[in-house]
């Protein structure tokens, strides 16, 4: 059984990427003199090959990519249209072409600041390294380090590298949790989420889940802080779009922090959220009967006495087009049916 082939090329070059050749065998599924263990470690190292041709690939499209795109700003074309004719007989979409510039763009900065020599790029799998070109600067150079070192660089390894960096940055989290980091008596996986949900809030309700966190110190203080700071960007979010709520006399941060102290944060998350559904049904709902009222007048004058099942369509549809709309839920005969009426004022009332 021959190993996978493993692919070296130079990003460097300005020529194209060498031939590689990846023709390697993959065990058979129905040998049963392979173990389990060996037939996963043959089809992993198979497919980790394929996942970095994959990267390398994708990196040179981006290059190529780029290559048209700047080819047609040189030549003064204002409107794109060479580009996009040209990913159109590539059967490319234009958010897949700026994807892999991207790519690429990230790949010659990391190759020209020095953070990875281009040998070290085999070491990435494809989404880890699109994952550490979208990271900090401080991170990109933890994770060139690791790979240089030659240790295999999945998207796991970045995003532990990720938390472990904001864990220990982060101006967010109390001294008592990184120290608790620090000696690996809290994983970092809880911090980072726990960050990226109070950068959204504002400071006053930063406090607040940081005085939490800071006086109970544990895993189950942070999953719970993180899923309040949650709800609370959820509330802010939600209340912004409810136009009631549009007034200088409502403090809504001030609200939001009784809702935090009294223990009904969730239920006020949830019902200023679904305040905003009801304003948008609303909006939905007198836009959709103007219409079917524009609709019924247009068939009513195109129909006449030689159509009446037309007419009767619309005599069935009355309870929806008048200025009180009625609905009936539930089955007629059922004793939990109920009818619904709702009244649409005419805008000159």
């Amino acid at each position: 059984m021959t190993s996978p082939t493993k692919f070296t090329a130079d990003l460097t070059a300005n020529q194209s990427a060498q031939t590689v050749d990846l023709n390697f065998q993959l065990p058979d599924p129905e040998d049963e003199r392979i173990s389990e263990t060996e037939f996963q470690q043959q089809v992993e190292a198979a497919w980790q090959v394929c996942d970095r041709f994959d990267l390398q690939t994708d990196i040179w499209r981006g290059r190529i990519l780029r290559a048209v795109r700047d080819r047609e700003k040189k030549g003064g074309e204002s409107q794109g249209t060479g580009f996009l004719n040209w990913l159109k007989d590539q059967e490319i979409s234009k958010s897949q072409a700026y994807a892999l510039i991207e790519l690429a763009d990230s790949a010659d900065t990391l190759l020209e600041n020095g953070l990875l020599e281009s040998q070290d790029v085999n070491q990435f799998s494809k989404r880890a390294f699109v994952e550490t070109a979208q990271a900090s600067a401080e991170v990109q150079q933890l994770v060139s380090e690791a790979a240089h070192r030659g240790e295999n660089i999945t998207r796991r390894e970045v995003r532990q590298l990720s938390d472990e960096w904001t864990a220990m940055t982060s101006d967010l989290l109390p001294t008592e949790v990184k120290e608790k980091a620090a000696d690996n008596t809290i994983p970092t996986r809880y911090l980072a989420p726990l960050v990226r949900e109070m950068e959204k809030l504002p400071e006053s309700h930063q406090a607040i889940l940081r005085t939490e966190v800071a006086l109970s110190p544990d895993v189950d203080t942070l999953k719970q802080a993180t899923a309040e700071a949650r709800y609370l960007a959820k509330y802010l979010d939600a209340a912004n779009q409810v136009q009631v709520l549009n007034q200088d006399s409502i403090d809504l941060e001030s609200a939001l922090a009784e809702a935090l102290r009294v223990g009904c944060l969730n239920a006020a998350a949830d019902l200023v959220n679904q305040a905003a559904q009801v304003e948008q049904t609303i909006a939905k709902l007198y836009t959709a009967w103007k219409r079917v009222n524009s609709l019924a007048e247009r068939v009513y004058l195109d129909s006449g006495a030689s159509t009446p099942n037309l007419r009767s369509l619309l005599a069935h549809l009355e309870p929806l087009t008048n200025e009180t709309l009625e609905v009936q839920l539930g089955e007629p005969d059922s004793p939990l049916s109920r009818t619904i009426r709702l009244k649409i004022l005419s805008e000159e009332v």
